[in-house]
C-alpha cells in the first residue's frame, strides 16, 4: 500500500501546516513498524493530533435579515415572498451574519441559497463569489459638464465613444489605458485575463447597463447637502454651476470580471468539498485569511478599478468629442464586496450608503428606469437594513413573462413608444428591448418613498432623463461571446507595443 501523503491528511480534513509534517513523521514511523493500512494509520493519527475539525454545515434556522421593502398588490406580494424564501435558504450558510433587502429586490435564479437582486448579507472572514455574481463591480459614474449641442448631437457623439452588446470590441478599435499596465497579472485569479482586460475597454455590455444623458438643477440645497456631509471638493466644483447636463454609465467589469468569478467559484467549491458538508454552490465560500482567499480579495480590488477606469474613459472620450470641460464626476459600485472591520459586506444589487472613513455619507447614485430621473443621494448609514440602499427599482416578474405579458408585436411596439416619448432613446444593437423600458421595472414612485421612509439613504438631487442608450436585443449569433483565438491575442499585444512605441516617442520629442 502507498505511504500516507499531505494530501491524504487534507483531504481528511487537517489543515495544512507544520502539524501536517509532523503528522508525516509519525505515519513514516507506522509504516516502518509494518503499519501499512491507511485508514488505520489515519485513526492512530487521530488519536496522537486529535481528529481533523468538524465540516462546516448549514444552520437549523437561517441568520436574522431585514426588510426594507413593502408590497401594494399582489404581484409584489408573491416576489417579496419569493424574496424571502432565498434569503431563508441563504442565511442558513454558517458563516453569514445578518442580511438584509432593499426596495427594489427581486428573486433570481432557481439554485438554492442563491443571493436575490437587491439582496445584501454579512460574512465573517470569507468571500462568497456567488453572492456577488458574475457581474462583478456592476456599478454607476456620473459626470457632470455644460452641454455643448442638443441632445441628439451629443447621443451622436456618445455613440461613437462607446460600444453595446455581446463579443468584445473590434482589434482594430481597442482603447489602451494605463490600468491594463498594473503589476496584477500573476494573481491566479487574473492570471491570462489581461487581453481579456484590453478588448473590453469603453465596452459596456447588453442588459440594463446604458449610458444616459440628463439634467440637474444645481441648486445652492445641493451644493450646500454635500459640503455639510464633508464632501468640499464636490461642493466647490458645483457651486455656481446652474443647470448642467450629466453622462450617467451603468456597466460592470464585462468578460473580464465574468472570468475572475469563474475561477473564484470554482475555487470556492473545492474548498467547500474539503470544508464543507451539504452546503448548497451558491453558499460556497472562500476562506478570506488564506492565500486563496486573500488573492481572491486583491483580484476584486484590481476589478473595482479596472471597472471605474472604463466608465472614465467613455466619460472622458466624449467629452473630448463634444469639446466640453468636466466639472465634477461620482461614482459607485453595487454589485461587490466591501469590507468593514473584520466583515464582508456582499451586496447583489445594493448601493453603499454608510459613512467612509472619514465620517463622510458616502455618495451615490440610483437609477429607476429611461424615463424617470436618477436620483443623487447621500448615506445615511442605517445599521438596521446593513447600512446599504438599493440599486435601482427592480422587477416584479422576469424578462420572459413579462414578454408573455405583452406577446402581440405591435402591443409591445405601442407601449415602447408611449413609456419612452419625448425622450432621444437609442439601442445600439438595432432592436427595442421591451424588457429594459419603464413597463419592465417596479413603481418609480413608490421605490423612491420606501428611501425615504425606512432611511435608507437622502435623496440631495434629481438627474433629469433627456435621452440613452442601451443594447437593445441581442439574439444574432455574431453577438455570441467568444475566445480570443492566439491570432487575436498576438495582434492585441502588436498593437499595444506600438502604441507604447509610439507614447514613448511622443514623451522624447
Amino acid at each position: 500500500m502507498k505511504p500516507i501523503t499531505e494530501q491524504d491528511l487534507i483531504a481528511a480534513g487537517y489543515e495544512p501546516g507544520p502539524v501536517i509534517h509532523q503528522m508525516l513523521e509519525t505515519a513514516a514511523g507506522f509504516a516502518a513498524r509494518g503499519i501499512h493500512d491507511p485508514k488505520y494509520a489515519l485513526k492512530l493519527l487521530a488519536r496522537e493530533f486529535g481528529p481533523p475539525p468538524p465540516k462546516a454545515v448549514l444552520r437549523d434556522k437561517p441568520a436574522p435579515f431585514a426588510e426594507a421593502i413593502r408590497h401594494a398588490n399582489r404581484e409584489e406580494y408573491e416576489n417579496i415572498e419569493a424574496v424571502r424564501r432565498q434569503m431563508r435558504d441563504l442565511l442558513k450558510v454558517p458563516v453569514i451574519s445578518r442580511g438584509a433587502v432593499m426596495p427594489d429586490a427581486c428573486p433570481t435564479g432557481k439554485a438554492k441559497a442563491v443571493m436575490p437582486v437587491g439582496g445584501v448579507i454579512a460574512v465573517e472572514n470569507a468571500i462568497i463569489p456567488a453572492a456577488h455574481s458574475s457581474d462583478i463591480c456592476c456599478s454607476m459614474f456620473a459626470t457632470f459638464y455644460h452641454e455643448r449641442s442638443e441632445v441628439g448631437a451629443e447621443l451622436d457623439a456618445l455613440e461613437t465613444c462607446t460600444r453595446f452588446g455581446l463579443g468584445h470590441r473590434h482589434l482594430d478599435t481597442l482603447v489602451a489605458d494605463p490600468v491594463h499596465d498594473e503589476a496584477v497579472w500573476d494573481n491566479p485569479f487574473l492570471s491570462g485575463l489581461r487581453d481579456r482586460a484590453r478588448v473590453h475597454m469603453a465596452d459596456q455590455g447588453d442588459g440594463n447597463h446604458f449610458a444616459y444623458i440628463g439634467e440637474l438643477d444645481v441648486d445652492a440645497g445641493t451644493v450646500e447637502a454635500f459640503r455639510k456631509a464633508g464632501h468640499h471638493d464636490l461642493a466647490e466644483r458645483l457651486a455656481g454651476k446652474g443647470v448642467c447636463r450629466v453622462l450617467v454609465t451603468h456597466h460592470g467589469s464585462r468578460g473580464l470580471g465574468a472570468h475572475v468569478y469563474k475561477r473564484g467559484y470554482i475555487a470556492a467549491l473545492k474548498h467547500m468539498a474539503k470544508k464543507g458538508l451539504h452546503i448548497p454552490d451558491a453558499g460556497a465560500w472562500l476562506d478570506a485569511s488564506s492565500e486563496e482567499g486573500k488573492a481572491y480579495w486583491e483580484a476584486l480590488q484590481y476589478v473595482s478599478r479596472w471597472t471605474r477606469a472604463n466608465h472614465a474613459c467613455i466619460h472622458r472620450r466624449f467629452l473630448e468629442r463634444i469639446g466640453a470641460p468636466e466639472i465634477a464626476t461620482l461614482g459607485n459600485e453595487h454589485n461587490f464586496v466591501w469590507k468593514r472591520g473584520d466583515t464582508f459586506l456582499h451586496g447583489k444589487g445594493a448601493t453603499p450608503a454608510w459613512n467612509d472613513d472619514r465620517c463622510r455619507p458616502l455618495p451615490g447614485l440610483i437609477p429607476l428606469n429611461m424615463a424617470e430621473p436618477i436620483l443623487l443621494v447621500l448615506g445615511k448609514d442605517n445599521a438596521d437594513y446593513l447600512s446599504f440602499a438599493p440599486h435601482g427599482a427592480g422587477r416584479n416578474v422576469s424578462r420572459t413573462a413579462l414578454r408573455r405579458k405583452f406577446h402581440d408585436e405591435s402591443h409591445r411596439k405601442e407601449t415602447i413608444r408611449r413609456t419612452t416619448e419625448g425622450l432621444d432613446v437609442r439601442w445600439f444593437c438595432g432592436k427595442p428591448d421591451l424588457s429594459e423600458t419603464p413597463v419592465a421595472y417596479k413603481d418609480a414612485r413608490s421605490v423612491k418613498q420606501q428611501i425615504r421612509d425606512f432611511g435608507l439613504a437622502e435623496i440631495i438631487g434629481e438627474i433629469r432623463p433627456l435621452g440613452c442608450i442601451m443594447a437593445g436585443a441581442t439574439t444574432s449569433w455574431r453577438d455570441r461571446e467568444e475566445e480570443l483565438t492566439p491570432k487575436q491575442i498576438r495582434q492585441i499585444a502588436h498593437r499595444s507595443e506600438r502604441r507604447r512605441v509610439k507614447q514613448d516617442l511622443h514623451e522624447e520629442f
